[in-house]
């Protein structure tokens, strides 16, 4: 089976074995939202790596629950260990989308949730709802972030309910334009709370 995980031994129990000639990805914090403003991963704070030790970290997000309506999930990034979260991003956002109803569908580019040069919030959708069915799942690549002579480029993915009962693939891509190491990522609702849901942060060798 190769090209497909080998062994996924729980989420916080430190490795995630990889196919032959592939790297491992190394557990290294879990964060658990509740009623939470933010979650943040900083760089030497609460055992988090967030720097040379490896030239790739993964983010996954498991069951997102928004505590407002109407508002999208996303992060930002720090240069300054998380006294601020205000890099410059400019990015890219794409979405699949298909109702309960089977009455609409669409695949297109959103203008609405990406950024040109932008320290805003990066979103991965907006409208998440908060029924108790409603949440979000899905994961976050950033590439070298402790690069002091590159651009810092992400992909993300993120599979959520609509508050209007859509099911909704969203892509976003982009990098933080900085040559200063990002030693922070926060992630946050564009409003109010993350009701619940956890984020787990890995190193990939």
């Amino acid at each position: 089976m190769s090209g497909i995980i080998a062994q996924n031994t729980l989420d916080n129990s430190g490795l995630i074995k990889a196919p032959a000639g592939g790297g491992a990805c190394n557990f290294i914090k879990k964060l658990t939202a509740s009623s939470s403003a933010t979650l943040d991963f900083v760089d030497g704070t609460s055992d988090v790596v967030l720097d040379s030790t490896y030239k790739e970290y993964l983010f996954t997000f498991n069951n997102m629950h928004a505590s407002n309506t109407t508002v999208g999930f996303g992060f930002n990034g720090s240069i300054d260990t998380g006294s601020n979260y205000n890099v410059t991003k400019t990015t890219t956002n794409f979405n699949a989308y298909h109702n309960e109803a089977d009455s609409a569908t669409n695949l297109g580019y959103r203008t609405a949730e990406d950024l040109a040069q932008s320290t805003a919030l990066q979103k991965f959708q907006q409208n998440w709802g908060t029924d108790n069915d409603q949440a979000g799942s899905g994961y976050l690549h950033l590439f070298n972030p402790s690069s002091t002579t590159f651009v810092k480029h992400f992909i993300g993915r993120v599979s959520n309910y609509h508050e209007s009962d859509y099911a909704i693939d969203c892509y976003v891509a982009g990098y933080f334009n900085t040559t200063s190491a990002v030693d922070a990522i926060q992630f946050a609702m564009s409003a109010g709370n993350i009701d619940s849901g956890d984020i787990c942060l890995y190193g990939i060798n």
